[in-house]
C-alpha cells in the first residue's frame, strides 16, 4: 500500500548548512532526499548566496520540488522529495546515473 502526502501540519526536515560549500550541501541532501519518505519537506538553512539557482538546479535535475525561500531568522530554502526522483552519483550529485 502507498502512503499518500504527509500531513500538511507535519513540520519540516532541518538541514543546517552551516557554511558548508554548494557541493557539501548537495551532498547532504542527497542522502536526506534518498532516506525521507515521498513528499517530505526539507527546509536547508545555508547563507550561500547561490543557493536559490543552485537548489533549484538541483531540484530540476533530480525531479525534486523546489519551493523557494521560507521566512527564517537566517536564509532557508524549501524543497519537497519526490516519488519519482532520478539517482545521481553518489560523490557527485550533480551527475545522473
Amino acid at each position: 500500500m502507498r502512503a499518500g502526502p504527509p500531513d500538511p501540519a507535519s513540520p519540516a526536515v532541518v538541514v543546517d548548512g552551516g557554511d558548508r560549500s554548494c557541493v557539501m550541501l548537495l551532498l547532504e541532501l542527497r542522502r536526506h532526499t534518498d532516506t525521507l519518505p515521498p513528499h517530505s519537506l526539507i527546509h536547508l538553512i545555508t547563507p550561500d548566496p547561490a543557493a536559490p539557482v543552485d537548489l533549484a538546479a538541483w531540484c530540476h535535475l533530480t525531479g525534486h520540488s523546489y519551493l523557494g525561500p521560507v521566512p527564517a531568522d537566517r536564509p532557508t530554502y524549501a524543497l519537497r522529495v519526490s516519488p519519482a526522483s532520478r539517482r545521481t552519483a553518489p560523490r557527485a550529485p550533480w551527475h545522473p546515473v
